[in-house]
Formats: structure tokens, C-alpha cells, sequence
């Protein structure tokens, strides 16, 4: 699904560079070319250390390395955007999946699942995300756990930091007490910091939920949602992630808090620590309004 994204490095390098008299003035031709080897590479993270370097060691020519870098990234983003213009909607989508899961016998003959899949494709301003989970546990023959869900929220980028979502989504979870819930919703949102290591994000809007409760009748309730996501790469390889979601109705709310901690094993390959909390103020069948899951799992990027 990658292999269109993943010729962009190759067809910017094939771009011709263009190349002013007064380049060469101050830029010596053994610190341009160690530049220009590092910029055909395209990897981002060795052509910031690349010009950082040079522009330590020759600040004279700070202004040339800086446009250099600038070119790159130009001609970078315009075979990013021509190819994300050419491309169908199905091609493009890059995706994750999360599996864990348990087996005891003996005294006690325990089963336990859990998994999780995410595909996303990022255009120039839309951005699509797909999501389905299933949290399943039995215990000598009964059910504690049975969560289901799945989503579609697409993303409308209108400025660098604001932007307009929608969701659809659909729970089963048997063990609060409903058999089926959908939710609808639609709003707005901002990046209240975006850098190097730290992600921010806000959103909010009006929504409604249709649920059909194991006992009781269907019902419909309209409410505001709101949710955050927070993103600290706090080392290469270590990632730590807060994700948040709420809904407040007329008699009812429910917060749904997700904390993370990934680790790269390999390139596509992480381990994962989560820890999950899910309040519902009405829980049909459940005894405590609080539910919280924890859970180690294997994720592989695709």
C-alpha cells in the first residue's frame, strides 16, 4: 500500500538541481557534496544533521545550505502532492494491527483476546481513518468480556492547524449492557502543538447515540463529544500516547481513555503496554460504572 509513497524519495532525487553562480562562492565543494548525497538519500532526519553540521562548520555559507534544504523540500512536497493526485482512493492506505491474547487450563480454563486494526490514508487535505477492535474473555465456560467496535472518520485539513471531522462508529459491549450502540458526530478541531517531539490535538461537536441495551428498549440521545490525542516521542524508539474521548447527554456521559507505551522491536514491528479506563454513568448490567483493561501487545506496521 506504500509502494507509491515510497518512490518519492527516488523521483525527487531524479529532479535536476538548480544551481546559482553565486552557490559555489562560499560553500565549499567537498561540504556541497556531502549535502547533495544526504538530500538523493532523502531521508530527513540525516539531511538535518547533514546541514546542521555544514552550517557549523561554515556559517559564512548558513543563507546556501538553508536554500539548498529548502529546494529539497519544495520539490519533495510538489512529487508528494502530484502522486497523492494521480493515486485511486484505494491505493495509498497505510495501516497498523495489534494482536495480544492468553490461554490457561487446569484448575481454571481461561481464554483471552485482543486486537486491533487501523488503516489510514493521508491526502493533500483529507485525511480517511479506519478502525476495529474485539476484546473477547471466557472463564469456565462464561463470557466477562465481549467489546466489539469499529469506525470511519474522515478529517478536512482547512488551515495548518484547523480542521473539520466526522465519525461514525458502532460498540457492542455486553458487559456494560448494551448490545448495539451507534454514534454519529460532527465538529471541528485544532492542533494545539505540533513539533519534532510532542503532537497535540483538540476536537469538539454535537452528536447522537442510538443503543439497544440487552434489557430495556432502544433508545436515541443527542449530546456533545468531545476528544483529545497527545503523541511524545520521548526517545527514537519509544513512543508514549494519550488518547481521550467523551460524551456528555442529558442523564448520561461516558469518558473512554486510552494510555500507551510502544517500543520499536524493528522497522514495522512494536511492542506495546496499554492501559485502557471506560466510565459509563448508566451500565445496565455491569456493577461498577468503571471498567479498565490492560494490555500487552505485538503491532505490525504495514
Amino acid at each position: 500500500m506504500r509502494a507509491r509513497l515510497f518512490s518519492i524519495p527516488l523521483l525527487v532525487a531524479a529532479l535536476p538541481v538548480p544551481v546559482h553562480a553565486a552557490d559555489g562562492a562560499l560553500l565549499p565543494p567537498a561540504v556541497r557534496e556531502m549535502l547533495e548525497a544526504a538530500i538523493a538519500n532523502g531521508n530527513e532526519t540525516d539531511i538535518a544533521t547533514v546541514a546542521k553540521i555544514a552550517r557549523q562548520t561554515n556559517p559564512a555559507s548558513a543563507d546556501e545550505i538553508q536554500r539548498m534544504v529548502n529546494r529539497w523540500k519544495d520539490r519533495t512536497k510538489a512529487t508528494r502532492d502530484m502522486v497523492i493526485r494521480e493515486a485511486r482512493f484505494t491505493e495509498l492506505w497505510t495501516g497498523r494491527i495489534e494482536a495480544g491474547g492468553f490461554r490457561s487450563t487446569g484448575s481454571t480454563s481461561e481464554i483471552g483476546i485482543s486486537a486491533l486494526a487501523t488503516a489510514t490514508r493521508n491526502g493533500i487535505l483529507w485525511t480517511h481513518k479506519l478502525t476495529a477492535s474485539a476484546d473477547y474473555r471466557r472463564a469456565n465456560g462464561v463470557t466477562s468480556r465481549e467489546r466489539y467496535f469499529g469506525s470511519y472518520e474522515p478529517r478536512y485539513q482547512f488551515d495548518p492547524r484547523g480542521f473539520a471531522y466526522g465519525l461514525v462508529q458502532f460498540e457492542r459491549d455486553t458487559s456494560i449492557g448494551y448490545d448495539e450502540r451507534y454514534t454519529a458526530s460532527a465538529g471541528v478541531g485544532y492542533k494545539l502543538v505540533v513539533s519534532r517531539p510532542i503532537d497535540l490535538s483538540a476536537d469538539i461537536g454535537p452528536s447522537i447515540r442510538h443503543a439497544q441495551y440487552l434489557i430495556g428498549p432502544r433508545e436515541t440521545r443527542l449530546g456533545v463529544r468531545g476528544s483529545m490525542a497527545l503523541a511524545w516521542r520521548a526517545m527514537p524508539t519509544l513512543t508514549v500516547k494519550q488518547t481521550a474521548s467523551g460524551y456528555a447527554e442529558s442523564d448520561a456521559h461516558t469518558i473512554n481513555a486510552l494510555t500507551s507505551m510502544e517500543t520499536k522491536v524493528s522497522t514495522r514491528w512494536s511492542a506495546a503496554l496499554s492501559y485502557n479506563v471506560q466510565y459509563e454513568t448508566e451500565s445496565v448490567l455491569a456493577v461498577r460504572d468503571l471498567d479498565t483493561l490492560s494490555r500487552l501487545t505485538l503491532t505490525y506496521d504495514f
